[in-house]
């Protein structure tokens, strides 16, 4: 009786989505819009980056992480904007930090055990991570060492091949599987827009990637050659309303890759705002995934609370 109501389920979910089409020139000119738009100004814009900076998944994937170098982004995302600003804008016992840390599965522990008395979560890329090439045995046991050190969020890769050849199926089953192996950490699936091919597939990928039991979408690992953009935001915004028109359900949104100032935190924080409303503008639904874009942030903050621009080597380093 399961397997029969889920291929009926499954044929309705498969007619919705090959009958989607994406009109390329529209989401075009919206992007265009959005970034068109004015930037607010002063304490306005103090409020909305001190809302992106807790938005934020602080993030380290490099070859030559270390515990040492976890343990400084920890700190970081423990205290992310300095705390005599954050004084001068009556903020410092507002908990401000970031969203949550993001590192490898290797580096889950460190971080696990530097976050223990903080509510800060630890998220981990898995699923072989960047490219999800590895038998699928090997990803989905990626996903379980990870959750067994100790994450509680979970960023996955798609197969891009079967996106690629239309392979929705596939996908959806192995997406499914990777939600098993989470439990109950939160599950972000990175969809690498950037080797989709087209805005159709990124929709499509998208809705595949809701029905499957992600609590998250997510643009790119930062790898591609083409990561966060403002038309392919918009066309996974627009696949994350319908599907909440559809099913009720809320599901989450994190652009990663490039996102490095301040005035693109603002742009993105505003798309957001006009593309799925204000119950989004919150980790619980949004997050930026990012290294380099806090330095940028407190420097902005920095400006606001003293007027003048801090040279780098004033504020702290992560």
């Amino acid at each position: 009786l399961y397997a029969h109501n889920f291929r009926r389920m499954w044929d309705s979910y498969l007619e919705w989505i090959s009958n989607i089409r994406v009109n390329t020139q529209a989401v075009l000119k919206r992007a265009q819009h959005i970034q068109g738009q004015k930037i607010c100004r002063n304490q306005w814009q103090a409020a909305w980056l001190l809302k992106g900076v807790t938005c934020i998944d602080l993030t380290t994937l490099a070859g030559d992480d270390t515990p040492s170098n976890v343990h400084r982004l920890c700190l970081k995302a423990i205290q992310p904007v300095r705390y005599d600003l954050l004084k001068k804008m009556d903020m410092h016992n507002k908990g401000v930090t970031t969203a949550a840390v993001c590192v490898y599965p290797s580096r889950v522990a460190d971080a696990v055990m530097l976050l223990k008395n903080s509510n800060l979560p630890v998220a981990s890329v898995a699923t072989g991570f960047p490219a999800g090439q590895t038998p699928l045995e090997t990803r989905l046991q990626e996903v379980r060492r990870a959750v067994a050190d100790g994450a509680t969020e979970i960023d996955i890769v798609i197969n891009r091949t079967l996106a690629l050849t239309g392979q929705w199926k596939a996908m959806f089953d192995e997406i499914r599987q990777f939600r098993e192996a989470c439990g109950d950490a939160h599950m972000k699936t990175i969809l690498a827009v950037g080797e989709l091919g087209t805005f159709t597939n990124v929709y499509k990928a998208s809705m595949v990637a809701m029905m499957a039991g992600s609590d998250f979408i997510k643009t790119s690992t930062g790898k591609e050659a083409v990561n966060a953009t403002y038309p392919v935001a918009i066309v996974m915004a627009r696949a994350i309303r319908n599907y909440f028109l559809r099913t009720g359900h809320k599901v989450g949104f994190k652009p990663a890759g490039g996102i490095r100032t301040a005035q693109e935190c603002l742009v993105w924080l505003a798309l957001i705002k006009e593309e799925l409303g204000n119950d989004w503008l919150s980790p619980h639904l949004f997050r930026l995934g990012a290294s380099s874009l806090l330095a940028d942030i407190e420097r902005q903050i920095y400006h606001y609370v003293t007027g003048q621009y801090a040279a780098y080597n004033e504020l702290p380093i992560a």
